[in-house]
């Protein structure tokens, strides 16, 4: 561990200099190239620096504490011993994680699509619910949300939506969120007050900013175009804007109804296919690896039941990493964080433990 720490001591200072070249101040691209590697590894050098500096501070103490005389001095010493020896294997704790291989994608915006699942009109308005969630979290992180598609309910649920969340690191907090999402509640149209159960799923896809880095052949796609539906006014259901684009090799179709202009929903519905298409090839590349070792928390499959919310009791359950919060309130009104911190907690951890079996 400690020789990678110096190799990215040794290319934090590397950086550092080629940002003061003249040449470089010059060029835009290579600024930016540069200040972003430099970022990417600030922290671990902090932390490092922060390791030699509390490891050296213990021993002089340990040398300084055999020649002292004094012993109430001694024993102001002893107590600074023996704080630093319990701070400096958190750090060291720290800096194994801040070495694990960083996700290439987690520091990209998102797009999220939910859909209804099981229980009609009640899965319809859950669905809702969990988009509502999904922007308020986004707003408590100044993140901006573009909704890209959306089939509505007459009850004033979701049938389904695609949207985007654009925001630094939005990938990284919210890529844990793909899965079955379950809701256990009364409906406010069971008289009898029986608790219903219906599900919906989410998938949470990184943006593939420039679709041109994904291979997608003009002749393997159907693109339809027909009369948005919905509220839009006059103008959305009179001409044919909404675009459905079909890719034939893997059945995948996309749809984008909510732009204005034709132009623009090809343009969403492009990327959304484009993340679909990255992620699908990044799922098989991440099953190939982990049929051969011990999986982290699950990830991208709509399959897997995920978390329960259950209304009679105001709890949110996790089912990956057995965490109930009784909280429901705030956590459908966004208030994610701890939720999330534990899942990335819970997937560093088993991380950590990989890399040591390895």
């Amino acid at each position: 561990m400690f020789q990678k720490l110096e190799e990215v001591v040794k290319k934090y200072d590397e950086l550092n200099a080629l940002l003061m070249d003249p040449k470089v101040i010059e060029d835009p691209k290579k600024l930016m190239e540069y200040n972003k590697a430099l970022n990417a590894i600030s922290d671990i050098v902090e932390k490092y620096k922060e390791y030699k500096a509390k490891s050296e501070e213990l021993e002089n103490l340990k040398q300084d504490i055999k020649d002292e005389k004094d012993h109430e001095m001694k024993e102001i010493m002893q107590e600074e011993i023996n704080s630093l020896e319990n701070e400096i294997p958190q750090i060291e704790d720290s800096l194994k994680i801040l070495l694990l291989p960083k996700d290439p994608n987690d520091e990209k915006n998102v797009i999220v699509e939910i859909r209804a699942a099981a229980g009609g009109d009640e899965a319809a308005l859950f669905a809702s619910d969990i988009f509502r969630m999904f922007t308020r979290y986004a707003e408590r992180h100044r993140w901006k949300t573009e909704v890209l598609d959306k089939n509505e309910t007459g009850v004033g649920g979701l049938k389904e939506i695609t949207f985007m969340i654009k925001g630094q690191g939005a990938y990284s907090r919210l890529k844990f969120e793909s899965g079955v999402h379950r809701v256990q509640r009364v409906p406010d149209t069971e008289s009898s007050g029986r608790i219903h159960t219906s599900t919906i799923t989410v998938a949470v896809l990184p943006e593939v900013e420039d679709i041109t880095e994904v291979e997608i052949n003009p002749s393997d796609l159907i693109i339809d175009t027909y009369r948005s539906s919905g509220a839009g006014g006059q103008h959305v259901n009179t001409t044919d804007s909404a675009v459905r684009i079909t890719h034939k090799p893997t059945g995948i179709v996309v749809t984008s109804q909510d732009g204005r202009s034709q132009i623009k929903n090809k343009e969403a519905a492009m990327k959304v296919l484009a993340s679909k298409l990255f992620n699908l090839e990044r799922e098989t590349q991440r099953k190939e690896i982990e049929s051969q070792r011990r999986s982290q928390v699950g990830m991208g499959d709509r399959s897997e039941k995920i978390r329960t919310y259950n209304f009679p009791q105001g709890r949110v359950t996790d089912h990956r990493i057995k965490l109930t919060l009784h909280r429901l309130e705030d956590f459908l009104d966004g208030d994610l964080d701890e939720m999330i911190d534990a899942l990335i907690a819970y997937n560093q951890a088993e991380l950590l433990q990989t890399v040591g079996d390895e």
